[in-house]
């Protein structure tokens, strides 16, 4: 049986795509709006929307006039999010595809309600940007490991001296070179771009324990162990590099709080590429500050743009970047529309969809 047959009429086979991202690396590029016109299943008609919409977070707020009046009779909506007043002008949709992969603000009452009912199914793009962001994890581990802050710092001072990797002296710059082979790897959040960075890492040498919910089922690849979230702070004590890669939930707020920060060891690494949300930001400035831990790779923050108020701009142990490591503009529309199309084609079947988002667990 297919979907439309399941609930939504005959008529309604109409996918609107809202994908004009005001970031232009965002954007839905031309040979991908071809590509879904050319493979649209028959019997469907698709509307790409020319309208400007936000891809940052889980996607803008408030859609544009065009935009509502077009999902008014769409069956599948594919944008960023999908805010309370797109579901209110869209009683025939049943589908909604995400191109982001955070879905927390886009579980509104409206869409709790609909998914309960049975009337919608939301998917995300839990996956599709693993690949830059596992790299972007990695490049920032290596930049502490190899000391590369001392290095850039050096540099800017046209200063020549090895001392800080060779012979450091006492109170003075160390780079503290280490291996990826020493370290122990702890990564919170073992599917898609957890996964990505433990196989990278443990390609690289170094020995990964994923931490997830509950630690059932196979271990998956990268990963030398995976433990439940209940045993997080005993993992911690032997953690060289800890990294954030979890959704943002009721139950990850914080998840890093000054308390689990006093947990590892001295010179670890925290790495945060998940959500803002999950770490105690005040609390890491101030086991920076006092050389507890040897840096922190943030590209997330609790609030975007970081108040210019916050100590860790200034942080020399701080690797700051704005939010941007699934940036991959020659991959990233290739993975989304394989997913897409995969995901339509099962949709026409009625075959179960990939990526479908827990609303209750949420993610």
């Amino acid at each position: 049986m297919s979907h439309a047959a399941a609930g939504a009429p005959a008529a309604a086979r109409r996918l609107v795509v809202d994908l004009n991202a005001t970031a232009r690396r965002w954007a839905l590029p031309a040979d991908a709006e071809r590509r879904l016109r050319e493979g649209a299943p028959a019997g469907w008609t698709v509307e790409v929307m020319q309208t400007p919409t936000r891809s940052d977070g889980d996607g803008g707020a408030v859609p544009p006039a065009a935009v509502l009046e077009a999902v008014a009779t769409a069956e599948v909506y594919f944008g960023f999010g999908a805010p309370p007043a797109l579901l209110e002008a869209a009683p025939r949709l049943r589908w909604v595809q995400s191109a982001a992969a955070g879905v927390r603000s886009v579980l509104s009452p409206t869409l709790r309600a609909r998914v309960a009912r049975g009337e919608l199914v939301l998917t995300n793009a839990a996956g599709v940007m693993a690949a830059p962001m596992a790299e972007h994890v990695v490049g920032g581990v290596l930049h502490f490991l190899r000391g590369f802050d001392v290095a850039a710092r050096l540099q800017r001072e046209r200063v020549w001296d090895r001392n800080p990797w060779v012979a450091p002296e006492p109170g003075g710059a160390d780079a503290a070179p280490r291996e990826l082979a020493e370290c122990r790897v702890v990564i919170v959040g073992v599917r898609g771009v957890g996964g990505a960075v433990a196989e990278r890492l443990t390609a690289l040498g170094a020995r990964c324990i994923g931490v997830r919910r509950q630690a059932t089922g196979a271990v998956p690849p990268g990963f030398a162990e995976v433990v439940g979230a209940e045993r997080l702070d005993e993992t911690l004590g032997g953690a060289d590099v800890l990294v954030l890669a979890a959704p943002s939930t009721a139950a990850t707020d914080r998840l890093l709080d000054a308390r689990r920060l006093r947990l590892l060891p001295a010179g670890a690494i925290v790495v945060n590429v998940g959500r803002g949300t999950l770490l105690d930001e005040l609390a890491l400035a101030g086991a920076l500050e006092a050389g507890r831990l040897r840096g922190a790779v943030l590209d997330v923050t609790a609030e975007e743009p970081l108040d210019v108020a916050s100590p860790l701009w200034g942080m020399p142990t701080v690797l700051l970047t704005p939010h941007v490591s699934a940036t991959s503009p020659g991959r990233f529309w290739d993975r989304m529309l394989a997913l897409f199309v995969d995901n339509w084609e099962r949709w026409v079947r009625g075959a179960p969809l990939r990526n479908v988002v827990d609303v209750d667990a949420g993610y």
